[in-house]
């Protein structure tokens, strides 16, 4: 499961943009010079798409994160959902975790189910760009309770 919230995250990350920061000195990236005082934005959405660093990036694969050490914490700049280094999401563990309760609730609870016999061939899975990243078409879903044979 674990996996699969990662894949999600590098896919569709909270906030495609990460917080803007600024240079305090004059400084040189991969050849550009940046100006003291310039604003930079870094394009979490574009770096966890790059071919560069991820094999078939537009693919939704878990299995990619099977046996890494590829994770969300921050050293990792190839992967940084929740921004990097001293700046970055102050409540990240909290919201991982409440993403993992909640889906493991949701997948214990629930038989999921699309409506009216739809196919999953037939979904529409393009997204849409604003302030963050969305589907295009809403997704729906039917969740019928789950009864385990353990529960009266």
């Amino acid at each position: 499961m674990r996996m699969v919230i990662k894949e999600v995250l590098r896919l569709h990350p909270p906030n495609p943009m990460l917080v803007p920061r600024e240079s305090r000195e004059d400084c040189e990236i991969v050849g550009y010079h940046i100006p003291k005082g310039t604003k930079i934005h870094v394009n979490a959405f574009a770096i966890s798409r790059d071919p560069r660093y991820w094999y078939n990036p537009e693919a939704f694969n878990p299995k990619r994160f099977e046996n890494s050490n590829v994770d969300f914490k921050g050293t990792n700049f190839e992967f940084t959902p929740f921004g990097a280094g001293r700046r970055q999401c102050p409540a990240i563990l909290f919201g991982t975790s409440a993403v993992e309760i909640a889906l493991a609730n949701l997948l214990y609870h629930f038989e999921w189910v699309l409506p009216d016999g739809e196919s999953s061939h037939l979904l529409d899975m393009s997204e849409t760009f604003g302030v963050g990243v969305r589907k295009k078409a809403e997704l729906h879903l039917r969740g019928t309770p789950y009864v385990h044979s353990g529960y009266i």
